[in-house]
């Protein structure tokens, strides 16, 4: 079923995004009177195709991996001359810029109109409140303590982890002081602290920035009783059972679920004692624990998982707003995403952020199938953040990018002519180099993921 998702969502996903960018493309040169030869959706063979009444081919083709919309141009092709009129090259670089921004521009305005949607359908949030401040950390440091409400992050309120997560990786790499508000949850005063950051987790593969900060977000106790056990794992094997109840590892009283975990992890491949309570009785396990690699650290593995805990009331909030209100917040959502995939991206230029953070097709597909499994919310958020990054990619100004054509049609503007077609043909071969390489690197950063 996971499978059916990830193709299900990955198609959709892509055809709706790609859609919508050429269309950008597409209306603005109709506006501009340029006359459209070809839209596609995909590459190669035609799956499906059907004209419109100005003689517009719309194609439906065999590789969804892109798309693109093909103009009237008297360099590509001769053009009658009556027809000279509605040709790409003929028109002013004003009208040529317009054409070029209207496909980032589009997918900008999609992302915008997502999270408007998702503004007013609403989400129940875990209030951000610290559960635990790691010694000798950066928190601890600051003096952060256990129990307090994170309010806002460098100034930004937050209303959940998912919004301390977003503001902490916009500090990745950098030096400076973090600011972080916090209070006691049934005060109004919050309390100011300052974070010192140096190089914070500079060039750093898949960072964790609310762990690396020293904080824990808060989580209701769980009880260590068995759930959930893999048919392969070393408490299967050591004899574990359904509604087991783990009471101490090696003599270690056990309060909740979280001692066990910790416990587990870090000792891969040792031999533990399980006290194990069973229909009222009082057992001893010998356990062999497994290894298992994650994020290039290899942690003890146990087999087994527990029932999710109920979350009291008071630690969850629900963030809803009007149709007037989601504009804002969703205007302000798409600039704040923009802003960070722009500064990533400035960030693995200049070593700041590791480039094995970079995500290919592979990643894309996982996610896309992942979100959609989940549900309407997750996938349309997914959507949006794709939007983002396809609209930001494509203004890049690289050359045969959208963003190339743009720096080149800018540079006709100055100087009141066009940039010669040999350089143009030369930054055509560089962009397409430079293209391929970071697809390349992206689908290697899969390939090594898997």
């Amino acid at each position: 079923m996971s499978g059916l998702y990830m193709l299900l969502g990955t198609l959709v996903a892509l055809g709706v995004l790609v859609t919508i960018h050429e269309y950008g493309h597409f209306w603005v040169a109709r506006r501009c009177g340029v006359k459209v030869l070809r839209f596609s959706i995909g590459f190669g063979s035609p799956l499906l195709r059907w004209y419109d009444r100005h003689g517009t081919e719309f194609v439906i083709a065999l590789i969804p991996l892109g798309g693109y919309v093909k103009m009237l141009d008297e360099r590509e092709a001769p053009v009658a001359e009556e027809e000279q009129n509605q040709s790409f090259n003929r028109k002013t670089v004003g009208q040529r810029i317009a054409i070029v921004v209207a496909g980032p521009a589009a997918n900008f305005a999609l992302a915008f109109v997502l999270f408007w949607c998702l503004a007013m359908l609403g989400t129940q949030q875990v209030k951000p409140v610290i559960g635990e401040v790691v010694a000798e950390s950066l928190a601890e440091q600051a003096g952060l303590l256990s129990g307090q409400e994170i309010i806002s992050v460098d100034g930004q309120a937050v209303s959940g982890w998912a919004d301390v997560n977003l503001q902490l990786i916009q500090r990745l790499g950098e030096s400076g002081s973090l600011r972080i508000d916090a209070q006691v949850p049934g005060h109004t005063v919050a309390s100011t602290y300052r974070v010192n950051l140096d190089k914070w987790l500079y060039g750093a593969e898949e960072p964790n920035p609310i762990s690396e900060l020293g904080i824990k977000p808060w989580r209701p106790q769980v009880s260590a009783v068995v759930a959930q056990l893999d048919p392969e794992g070393p408490a299967q094997s050591a004899g574990l059972q359904l509604n087991d109840k783990i009471i101490a590892i090696d003599d270690q009283v056990v309060d909740d679920w979280q001692t066990v975990v910790s416990y587990v992890q870090a000792r891969p491949a040792e031999k533990i004692q399980l006290s194990v309570e069973r229909a009222g009785q009082l057992m001893s396990l010998p356990v062999v624990l497994a290894g298992q690699v994650v994020d290039t650290e290899t942690r003890g593995y146990l087999g087994m998982g527990v029932a999710a805990g109920e979350w009291p009331a008071q630690m969850l909030r629900d963030v809803r707003f009007g149709p007037l209100e989601a504009v804002l917040e969703g205007a302000q959502r798409t600039w704040t995403m923009s802003a960070l995939t722009l500064g990533s991206l400035k960030k693995m230029l200049f070593g700041e952020l590791s480039v094995k953070n970079l995500s290919g097709p592979i990643t894309i597909a996982k996610v896309a199938g992942a979100s959609a499994e989940s549900g309407i919310r997750s996938f349309l958020n997914f959507m949006a953040y794709l939007s983002i990054s396809l609209g930001v990619l494509n203004l890049l100004p690289i050359p045969v990018l959208d963003g190339g054509h743009l720096l080149f049609y800018l540079v006709e503007w100055v100087r009141g002519r066009p940039v010669s077609e040999r350089i143009q043909a030369l930054g055509m071969q560089i962009g397409i180099a430079l293209v391929v390489c970071v697809m390349l690197l992206a689908v290697f950063n899969d390939l090594a993921r898997l």
